[in-house]
């Protein structure tokens, strides 16, 4: 996955007849691998880290299996300010709102930088500026895929397809990131990585009752 480096310095017109030509660097690896290469060999201290624009949405569940996202988590862990923005369609995006409203998130982290470490998921529908509804800071979905297998070819020449394109949509309504996208609004996710499920530890310990003792052989 490529990832790129921009340098205010290098964005005159040069030799290579570029509007605004910058340093890029290819990454074989994750979009993980590339945030984390760029973070901690290339780009040195930086502002606001951004994956993305992605071609098609990360809404809801979606987002545990999102390469995008995924880059994010790695700006997101090292203390900086991370933006995960994606717009809402493979066929034919259009990115301008989605640029526009990174314009205006990177001026406002140089103008009055956060107090503290913020990471947003952001959705924007894939339509003109004057089409947008409205912005709604929103909460995650449901699962909205399901994967399905196709297989092809026989014994060792076998191979397996994993695509996600069966439709679940679960937990649409209004307030979800998927709502506001599909109401032609842009989704913004406040996101945060502590999984723990704290209502269900007493539960946990309960139904773990005896089994540390049993796998220990030991009585605490």
């Amino acid at each position: 996955m490529p990832v790129a480096a921009y340098c205010p310095e290098l964005a005159a017109e040069g030799d290579s007849g570029l509007r605004h030509p910058v340093t890029a660097y290819a990454v074989e690896g994750t979009p993980g691998d590339s945030c984390l290469l760029a973070l901690e060999q290339l780009a040195g201290k930086v502002d606001l880290v951004v994956s993305g624009i992605n071609t098609g949405s990360n809404l809801g569940w979606d987002i545990m299996v999102s390469g995008t996202v995924g880059a994010a988590v790695q700006g997101y862990v090292r203390g900086n300010p991370t933006i995960a923005i994606s717009v809402g369609t493979i066929v034919s995006p259009q990115f301008d709102v989605a640029a526009r409203f990174l314009q205006l998130a990177a001026a406002r982290c140089a103008a009055s930088p956060p107090s503290q470490p913020f990471f947003l998921n952001v959705n924007v529908p894939s339509v003109a500026l004057s089409q947008v509804t409205g912005v709604q800071v929103t909460r995650l979905s449901g699962r909205s895929y399901g994967e399905s297998v196709r297989s092809e070819g026989t014994g060792a020449q076998q191979r397996y397809w994993i695509s996600r394109n069966r439709p679940v949509h679960t937990d649409t309504g209004d307030g979800t990131d998927a709502w506001a996208v599909k109401n032609n609004r842009i989704s913004i996710t406040p996101i945060h990585l502590d999984l723990t499920r704290q209502d269900t530890i007493t539960e946990t310990q309960a139904f773990l009752s005896g089994i540390p003792a049993d796998l220990l052989e030991r009585g605490d």
